[in-house]
């Protein structure tokens, strides 16, 4: 099994492709999924984002407020960063988690969706294949102030906000141009699945593993038949 890290920005159409993967059967891991998750009252992250940013956060029932929390942080890296230096580490663990489930079960290649992909390069070193969901700039403003009912200024800061797409685009070792008709990205989507599932990069990884848990049975057999008293 191989990882696949997959990006986008906000309006580029991220979500839309991923669900696209899952139809096809893909194995997808959500980052969003899992930061909701371990934000949660009563794990370590809710305790310390509290710590850091007061009860303002909070809702009625102790859940994180998330729009409070992300208008807090808007324009204020120094913020961003430590909220960022809270949430990223539990987020890594329970992927990892997900991650080998999946191996278990017998994938060639699991997705992970990572908004921060390339901002943070933390988990770039694991992922054999890079994906960015790309529109041109134009088409992901007319987008955003649609979606979000955004005056033109704001959803220019939103999107001055991240790093360009251009730029994930030229990091990045696949494009899906979602930036025309959705007909064309979803064909980008099953051609690109259709590489990976081929691929045999998979095989490496499975056959060590393979390799490991044969010497270990040898092993065992060994001790129990060799250095074992016999009854």
């Amino acid at each position: 099994m191989f990882l696949v890290g997959l990006t986008g920005g906000i309006a580029s159409g991220k979500s839309s492709v991923i669900q696209v993967f899952q139809q096809l059967g893909c194995a997808v891991i959500d980052v969003d999924i899992i930061a909701r998750h371990i934000v949660q009252p009563g794990y370590p992250a809710h305790r310390r984002i509290v710590e850091a940013f007061g009860t303002e956060v909070l809702l009625e029932n102790g859940d994180i407020d998330r729009k409070v929390l992300g208008d807090l942080i808007f324009n204020q890296p120094d913020r961003r960063h430590l909220l960022n230096s809270i949430t990223h580490p539990e987020i890594c663990k329970e992927m990892m988690k997900e991650t080998f489930k999946y191996f278990l079960r017998g994938y060639r290649y699991v997705i992970l969706d990572i908004p921060l992909l390339f901002e943070t390069k933390k988990l770039l070193k694991y992922m054999k294949h890079t994906v960015v969901v790309y529109c041109d700039r134009d088409t992901q403003l007319a987008r955003l102030m649609r979606r979000n009912n955004l005056s033109r200024e704001d959803a220019e800061a939103r999107i001055k906000a991240q790093l360009p797409l251009k730029d994930k685009a030229r990091m990045a070792r696949h494009v899906v141009d979602n930036s025309g008709e959705w007909s064309v990205t979803k064909r980008q989507v099953v051609l690109l699945h259709a590489e990976l599932e081929h691929s045999l990069e998979y095989l490496p990884l499975r056959l060590g593993v393979l390799t490991g848990l044969a010497g270990i049975v040898g092993l065992l057999y060994l001790l129990t038949h060799y250095l074992l008293p016999s009854p």
